[in-house]
């Protein structure tokens, strides 16, 4: 994978330096919070973040060292204005795997993006209930969760397949008034079978005896990454997890 104006994809060998400044939680924050919301202030993202403007001013110089921020357009001289310089970050799942740092790395990116998916959830519900979404957004959003039975070529095309579907309706969908920043968080986990122990009943043979709880609300809703992220195979993306106010995470 090579970088692009819309894509920062990571090498476990190249930008160890960046890996690791990008570890610390509120640099996650912070860049989450310029790729959803746009441009910012140090001051403005210390209201959002509940940190002090020192603090967040030394941060966001960090993200500015490697490469993941920019100074943007100033509304005026008093105080400079930061913004993202790409939508999503990404690497190769396989590159990542070969150091403990890639795996560390990828491991605290993956628990991060299931926090920022519990703080999109609760600011999904707020904005239901207070009539700031429309009801007619009520019908196609939602959870779904499945376990189906793949081979690793058929998940690599699912994800592809998905990436492709999200990028061309993003894009029927710029232009129009109604559109909304939707969250979609991907998850393609291959489970190993279990090694029953004396006591453990595992169901009839070539069954799993996990249990699945689907939403039957979702109108085919589930996958994806933090609003503008889209995944290949073999790959793993983050468009920062920037937490939502009150979401309580990254």
């Amino acid at each position: 994978m090579e970088s692009d104006e819309r894509r920062r994809v990571l090498d476990p060998e190249r930008d160890t330096a960046a890996m690791k400044a990008l570890t610390h939680p509120l640099r996650i924050r912070l860049l989450g919070l310029l790729r959803q919301d746009g441009p910012a202030t140090a001051s403005e993202l210390a209201v959002r973040t509940g940190e002090s403007s020192a603090s967040t001013s030394y941060h966001l110089r960090v993200l500015a060292k490697y490469a993941f921020i920019a100074e943007a357009e100033h509304r005026d001289g008093r105080e400079r204005r930061w913004r993202a310089l790409h939508d999503v970050t990404s690497w190769s799942n396989e590159a990542m795997e070969s150091s403990a740092a890639g795996r560390a790395y990828v491991g605290l990116m993956r628990r991060r993006q299931i926090e920022h998916l519990e703080g999109s959830l609760a600011r999904h519900e707020a904005a239901l209930a207070d009539g700031r979404l429309g009801q007619e957004w009520v019908e196609p959003s939602g959870i779904s969760d499945m376990l189906p039975r793949l081979t690793p070529e058929s998940l690599a095309e699912l994800r592809e397949v998905f990436a492709r579907t999200v990028e061309e309706l993003a894009g029927r969908d710029e232009q129009d008034p109604r559109a909304r920043q939707v969250v979609l968080v991907v998850a393609g986990l291959p489970l190993a079978p279990h090694d029953p122990g004396p006591a453990e009943d595992t169901g009839p043979a070539g069954n799993d005896p996990d249990s699945v709880g689907n939403d039957p609300g979702s109108a085919g809703s589930g996958p994806g990454s933090a609003g503008s992220s889209s995944a290949s195979a073999g790959s793993g993306d983050s468009a920062g997890g920037g937490s939502p106010e009150g979401s309580g995470a990254s």
